[in-house]
């Protein structure tokens, strides 16, 4: 990422918690200068005090990035603070769920470039993906800035239609719960087999941990991977005759889950 011109103009991080936090890491282990950075937040972290950034200081009046990070129901307090720098020569980068680019249109004015992100929570450990999508004053320079800055915390995809990102909630914004409840449920079921709890549990993690890294590396698809290793009438067939099932296992299950994330997205960002 080129980053002479936030060096030069600076970036505001309006809001930093976990989300907002992981980046800012993510930024600084990547040569950032501290110093071009002002971080906006009602309690800021003893680590982001710790970062040389400036805190909840005066902004620059025209910097090169706004990143919003803050909660949804923050978002009428936050925004109209930032007002005066809508209008073309700042572009707003926006990680915040249920937000619509119309909204910040109508605050910050049409003639300014608004990017909108949906990161997850893997953005963490520098594992994240974040689904972006621009507002037609979001040049292809100005895509490139925002996924430079998101891809500090993990892959960036490109949309092709914001209401796309309803979709992607329910899939990747949600999916880590999605995840973390298999590894749950996986080792429970363990332990019913007979194994002790923390045992159960360090094999469901790793097994998903590691069959995700396998799926993301290997050139193979997930379904061909699949049916490497899974022996006629052997132990993970057996197993796959349950969670295959149209209707009562992962086909069905996952369908109805998906579509129940990304209704309730809809929902939310008509408020």
């Amino acid at each position: 990422m080129d980053m002479s011109v936030i060096s030069d103009r600076g970036l505001v991080l309006l809001g930093c918690g976990k989300m907002g936090s992981a980046m800012l890491a993510g930024w600084l282990d990547g040569g950032l200068d501290a110093n071009s950075v002002w971080v906006q937040d009602p309690y800021p972290s003893d680590w982001v005090q710790a970062q040389d950034v400036h805190v909840n200081s005066e902004l620059p009046e025209t910097p090169a990035i706004v990143l919003i990070a803050v909660k949804p129901q923050m978002m009428a307090e936050a925004l109209p603070s930032l007002q005066a720098m809508g209008g073309g020569e700042t572009l707003f980068v926006s990680v915040a769920a249920g937000t619509s680019i119309e909204t910040y249109e109508q605050i910050l004015g049409p003639q300014t470039p608004i990017i909108r992100a949906m990161p997850n929570t893997p953005a963490a450990v520098g594992r994240g993906i974040t689904a972006v999508i621009g507002n037609a004053q979001s040049s292809a320079a100005h895509i490139e800035m925002a996924e430079g800055l998101l891809q500090a915390v993990g892959q960036t995809v490109r949309l092709e239609r914001e209401d796309q990102m309803d979709a992607v909630t329910g899939v990747s914004g949600s999916g880590p719960a999605y995840v973390f409840h298999l590894i749950e449920t996986l080792a429970a079921a363990g332990v019913k087999q007979g194994l002790p709890e923390d045992l159960a549990m360090q094999l469901a993690k790793a097994t998903v941990a590691g069959a995700g890294a396998l799926a993301e590396q290997a050139d193979d698809s997930p379904s061909q991977l699949r049916i490497n290793v899974t022996s006629p009438n052997g132990t993970t067939q057996a197993a796959l005759d349950v969670l295959m099932d149209k209707e009562g296992g992962f086909p069905g299950l996952l369908d109805r889950a998906v579509a129940a994330a990304a209704n309730r997205s809809k929902e939310l960002s008509r408020g």
